[in-house]
């Protein structure tokens, strides 16, 4: 697949800031006043502008608003209702702990539930898709929901949980890439069955459909090396994990360098990430590629 920027900043940030909103919502940490105003202004920020990125990638913007109608077939048209709702709710719950010192925790819970159903629903309109059989796993889900609970975790400084949840993002990540390897190999497609002549034997490519390119090679054919893969492997996984974890680990005497090494976490986690999901696209190979000799 081509990797769109703006589905990559979508991806990476909306992640991220529902993953914080979902543990405002649980009072970790609880916070009010000045304190929850820049927690908050850090959450929305990331959430909203992360939904806003991924209008870019569409075709006609203008259009956006009728996805909403499609909730009962739609991931796409979920995700969007499930976002809405998670940002109203938590936007109350934001008012009460700035303004009036008040958590409200029933509408902190509803908004958690709702901020993590975002992350689902979004991971689900890539989960869904047969004709890609690298993302066409539970797996993609679980990388989704656990990277937004790590991330989340370390942007709202709950050192305690983000370990554990760092440790079990890179698990998860890494069986993602190996499930995801072998996955095109396994799903059977084949240029016959992507033409409708395997039945006649042996099939095999002439000539290319067409001379020039069009829509389907530029937007779901990608080609990375696989020495560039695996070298962006180590660095996404190296600044997603390795170093969040070993920055987690120290105890440092000074409080500022211990809150300065705990920022350098998250902007390490946040690059990682972005990387990780650069290859999530990029490695990803649409059926339709057999049709144009690809792979």
């Amino acid at each position: 697949m081509h990797p769109a920027p703006s589905v990559i900043i979508f991806t990476t940030l909306s992640g991220l800031g529902f993953g914080l909103l979902t543990y405002l919502g649980l009072g970790l940490p609880d916070v009010t006043g000045l304190t929850a105003l820049v927690f908050f202004v850090l959450a929305y920020g990331m959430a909203v502008g992360g939904l806003l990125a991924s209008t870019f990638h569409l075709g006609h913007p203008e259009r956006a608003m009728k996805a909403f109608s499609q909730w009962r077939s739609s991931w796409l048209s979920r995700e969007g209702c499930c976002a809405v709702g998670a940002l109203l709710i938590m936007g109350l719950f934001a008012f009460g702990a700035v303004f009036l010192g008040a958590q409200w925790r029933f509408l902190g819970l509803i908004g958690a539930a709702l901020s993590l159903m975002t992350v689902f629903t979004t991971s689900m309109i890539y989960a869904q898709l047969k004709s890609i059989p690298r993302w066409n796993s539970a797996w993609t889900c679980a990388m989704f929901l656990s990277f937004s609970l790590a991330g989340g975790a370390l942007m709202a400084g709950q050192v305690g949980v983000a370990k554990p949840l760092l440790l079990i993002a890179a698990i998860i990540q890494l069986l993602t890439w190996y499930v995801g390897d072998r996955a095109f190999g396994e799903a059977g497609s084949t240029v016959g069955s992507a033409t409708g002549l395997g039945e006649r034997g042996s099939v095999r490519a002439f000539e290319p459909p067409h001379t020039g390119s069009n829509y389907l090679l530029r937007e779901f054919v990608h080609e990375v090396g696989r020495k560039h893969a695996l070298k962006l492997r180590v660095i996404g996984f190296g600044l997603a994990f390795a170093l969040p974890l070993l920055l987690l680990l120290a105890q440092p005497e000074s409080t500022g360098l211990k809150h300065m090494m705990a920022a350098i976490a998250v902007l390490s986690h946040l690059a990682g990430v972005a990387c990780s999901r650069w290859l999530f696209f990029a490695e990803a190979e649409h059926v339709v590629g057999l049709y144009y000799g690809k792979r």
